[in-house]
């Protein structure tokens, strides 16, 4: 346990924080057509320049940072790394430790409406050890100096955080990146990971192998004829979103450029990202705008929607700023792209019990039978309301989610 030091988020060093007023202040926006063609050619001036204004005028870090340090921070040396986490402990005797996951653009930030009511499992709901780690080069945690961490080698990091808490037996949770870190510590830990909740599941779909053909014949002869009719007719009216056949199909996905540039060559794009602050708030804002459900269905004049709040998104932004972390967390992409481990985890199978909650907003969506096929599908929801950040957007629903799947583990014993 020596190896766990206590942390705390710090301040903005003056010097460090006149350097962003002074490139916010004269930021310099790119031309524009004169028409306005909306986000299809990316994040409007409209969109951008009012919160670039508020991150210089208005936003305060103090106040986001006594907000975070309410929390128990750490940092521990894992494969070599220090890594940053909160660990909020629950006082009730029946909670399950559980490891929640992020992905990018995002970082822990995302979880910090789900601490309490997960940790104090309030009008008898499951209650939760909540563990929320900072993934190696994101947020305070130490950015890798050799090529190679993948989703593989962050699921080892995270899975040896937790025994080293003293979590032997644990649920994750995953969103983006997280969701597939928490697939691999699904499949590869399963001796102390007894749970896998996911927002973003990854499977393959029921192909004529042996092993389908004989245990899910007829959801292999649905998917043959769905190469031929496609997926609605097979499947109904929006069952299956899949925009792109491959990781960066811009032909058929043009949301996917980002993946391309990101898996090939993130070196180039980091030098805008980390030298102008202007640069990086874009390149996250079009993420957050394009991948969240905006209720009032105004997604074309909206910068973000209602369910999170400007200081929300430029707190994110200011911890990828103020740890320079942008440049290390796209480099995910490139590891992820350019290892084997990553097709392994997409096409492996999770025996341990699996819960999946598709919100409207997700990027992607499979098929319930698909999941059936490939896990141990045990508890699935599609809620009404949501996007890809449904503990930033939609809390309750999550925090619902994730207990009742808890609470059935306790019930039959898995934990």
């Amino acid at each position: 346990m020596s190896n766990i030091e206590p942390f705390e988020i710090p301040s903005i060093p003056s010097e460090r924080l006149a350097l962003l007023k002074q490139k916010l202040q004269n930021a310099e926006y790119p031309n524009e057509l004169e028409k306005d063609v909306g986000w299809t050619y990316g994040a409007p001036r409209w969109a951008v320049e009012p919160l670039v204004k508020a991150w210089l005028n208005e936003y305060d870090w103090e106040k986001a940072r006594a907000e975070m340090n309410q929390w128990h921070h750490y940092q521990i040396t894992a494969q070599g790394l220090r890594v940053h986490f909160i660990h909020e402990p629950s006082d009730k005797p029946n909670a399950i430790p559980l490891l929640l996951l992020n992905g990018w653009p995002s970082n822990f930030y995302e979880y910090h409406k789900v601490i309490q009511p997960l940790r104090d499992g309030a009008n008898g709901g499951q209650a939760f050890h909540v563990v929320i780690p900072s993934l190696p080069g994101y947020g305070f945690s130490e950015a890798p100096k050799l090529p190679g961490y993948g989703v593989a080698k962050n699921g080892e990091i995270m899975a040896e955080l937790m025994t080293t808490i003293g979590y032997n037996e644990y649920v994750v949770h995953g969103s983006d990146w997280g969701s597939t870190i928490g697939k691999w510590i699904a499949m590869e830990r399963s001796s102390h990971c007894k749970g896998y909740h996911t927002v973003m599941p990854l499977c393959p779909p029921p192909l004529p192998t042996p092993s389908f053909l004989f245990s899910h014949p007829v959801k292999v002869a649905k998917f043959l004829a769905s190469t031929v009719l496609g997926f609605d007719p097979v499947y109904g009216q929006g069952v299956v979103k899949l925009k792109g056949k491959s990781f960066a199909d811009v032909q058929n996905d043009r949301d996917s450029g980002y993946r391309a540039i990101q898996a090939t060559r993130p070196y180039t794009l980091a030098y805008g990202l980390s030298d102008s602050p202007v640069g990086l708030l874009a390149w996250m804002l079009e993420k957050f705008h394009n991948w969240t459900y905006h209720p009032s269905g105004n997604v074309e004049t909206q910068a973000l929607p209602e369910t999170v709040t400007t200081e929300e998104f430029l707190t994110q932004v200011t911890i990828y700023w103020l740890t320079n972390t942008m440049s290390s967390s796209t480099r995910l992409y490139y590891e992820a792209f350019n290892e084997a481990e990553m097709m392994k985890v997409f096409m492996g199978s999770v025996t341990i019990p699996m819960a999946a909650a598709y919100f409207p907003g997700e990027l992607s969506k499979f098929p319930r039978e698909w999941l059936e096929a490939s896990g141990n599908l045990v508890q699935y929801n599609e809620p009404d309301v949501g996007g890809h950040f449904p503990a930033l957007e939609v809390p309750d629903v999550l925090v619902d989610d994730v207990r009742r799947f808890g609470k059935s583990l306790k019930a039959k014993k898995h934990l």
